[in-house]
């Protein structure tokens, strides 16, 4: 054990990526697709030996900055293990160019779930598989960073509650990362929490998914879908799922791991105490999944008395069943539609507006989880402190409530959470004029932008008026939307802390 903590954790991550491999390979074998089977082993074998001869040359270094490292480590992490992935994934498929396979790999590794492959039946079960794994692992490794590297150093929505606010995150939140050995063993200990914890979760569900009459390799790569909110589905979605309605309700319970860091994380942040139902993201969270939800029930019910159709009490249940749910995936980040999403649609006669989804995915899950988007802990800030100012304006001289930590979210963590909204949107602005001057539309390349930067993937399907592919982008588009994707995982505040000199001073 301490020899493996005396090692670069990027070298590390590219162990369990090779060790990883050895899963698609067994998955192949059974099913006798040797060529499949072949790719991956000698994948896992290959970069087995390459990482053993890094570790090698690597081992017992101690970077000058413990906080630059570790926030370098995540941007090459999420920038070239996805080539370390391509690998097997272009050598096992079918025609499939390196280009295309990377960026499918970026795609699952920052839990975004674009594919290029609209088409199920296109891949091998065992490259889907592939796919899910990926996003499993990018999954896990969110959580485990949040914990022992943006926590320290008040990154990734820890500086809405951060103690002496904004001028804390530039001005001394960099030393709370400790030397590097302590951030070793810091990673090794909260790896060790985590890990059994999202393993036993996903065991979990993929049980529970099988109990509800789904086949278990889908509900295997179902399961690691919902757990790392990457949505990847070898099916094309829930629609075509053998479980139905029970499946989806059963799924409908584990999205609650994205809203809220205290559901898996309790204590690890001085919060042991703290209440789920009292946790200012999961109340957001219902009122905004309560509140979505009614305006479209709303609109389905009066259209369906506008247009004339006959309505019926199950046509009802199922409109609000697949508002409730559909809502509730988007806002995870998920983006897994439920089965009676159309039909509440074709029930109303109206079509149903993907602006809403997209809202709901720019705001995102909760913090420290493996959600994307703004987070939840970002958006309460600001309507706490639009709260208060309202107050002000009718009594100027009132004294707000609520104690030290409320009063310092309504203005340190509202302060900060409006620059990070402004460098998100700045974000977009940015990544739509890129992909604008490739040749795309305009409609397009903005519902693109909004997929990448939340990490929403399957938004590009359910937003505009008719489905986008990803695999009819230009490369340059590509190349410009993976960008994104990594940029929306890390998270801007991140990219710029890689900017401030005092993590570059000795």
């Amino acid at each position: 054990m301490d020899r493996l903590k005396s090692l670069p954790f990027f070298v590390l991550l590219m162990g369990v990526g090779a060790l990883a491999m050895l899963l698609p390979a067994l998955h192949a074998w059974v099913l006798r697709d040797f060529v499949s089977m072949r790719a991956f082993f000698y994948g896992a074998v290959l970069f087995l030996s390459l990482t053993v001869l890094i570790a090698l040359a690597t081992t017992g270094r101690h970077p000058r900055s413990a906080a630059r490292s570790q926030l370098l480590t995540l941007f090459l992490a999420f920038s070239l293990l996805p080539v370390m992935f391509a690998v097997p994934f272009q050598e096992a498929g079918r025609n499939l160019t390196f280009f295309d396979s990377w960026f499918e790999m970026v795609s699952s590794f920052t839990t975004t779930g674009a594919t290029l492959y609209e088409n199920a039946g296109r891949l091998q079960p065992t490259l889907h598989l592939w796919r899910s794994t990926v996003g499993w692992l990018g999954g896990l490794l969110v959580w485990i960073m949040a914990v022992a590297v943006f926590a320290p150093m008040n990154l990734g929505g820890f500086e809405v509650r951060a103690a002496g606010g904004s001028a804390h995150v530039t001005t001394g939140s960099y030393s709370q990362i400790g030397k590097s050995a302590q951030v070793q063993d810091r990673l090794f200990r909260h790896a060790q929490t985590l890990v059994p914890i999202y393993s036993a979760l996903t065991f979990v569900l993929w049980i529970l998914l099988i109990l509800t009459g789904e086949a278990p390799y889908i509900a295997l790569c179902h399961a690691m879908a919902v757990l790392s909110t990457s949505g990847i589905s070898p099916i094309g979605g829930l629609y075509y799922a053998a479980s139905g309605f029970w499946g989806e309700l059963v799924i409908m319970g584990f999205f609650v791991f994205a809203l809220s860091r205290l559901t898996f994380s309790r204590g690890m942040f001085g919060d042991s105490d703290a209440r789920l139902l009292r946790d200012p993201e999961i109340r957001l969270a219902m009122a905004l999944v309560c509140g979505t939800t009614l305006l479209l029930f709303t609109r389905h019910y009066f259209g369906s008395i506008e247009e004339g159709t006959q309505s019926t009490f199950s046509g009802l249940i199922a409109s609000l069943w697949g508002s409730i749910f559909t809502v509730t995936s988007f806002l995870t980040t998920t983006g897994f539609e439920s089965y009676a999403w159309e039909g509440a649609a074709r029930w109303s006669g109206l079509e149903t507006p993907g602006l809403f989804l997209v809202g709901l995915s720019l705001i995102g899950g909760g913090v420290a989880t493996t959600a994307g988007g703004v987070k939840l802990l970002r958006v309460y800030a600001l309507a706490r402190h639009s709260e208060r100012e309202m107050e002000r304006l009718l009594h100027p001289s009132s004294v707000g409530g609520g104690g030290r930590e409320a009063r310092m979210i309504r203005r340190q963590g509202a302060y900060i959470s409006w620059i990070f909204f402004m460098l998100f949107a700045l974000s977009i602005a940015a990544t739509m004029i890129l992909v604008s001057l490739t040749g795309v539309q305009f409609e397009t390349t903005m519902v693109l932008t909004v997929a990448s930067l939340s990490n929403t993937g399957p938004l590009a399907v359910v937003a505009a008026e008719t489905p986008i592919s990803f695999s009819g982008l230009p490369n340059p588009a590509k190349l410009i939307l993976a960008a994104a994707m990594v940029l929306g995982r890390l998270e801007t505040l991140a990219i710029v802390a890689l900017f401030n000199p005092e993590i570059w001073r000795k």
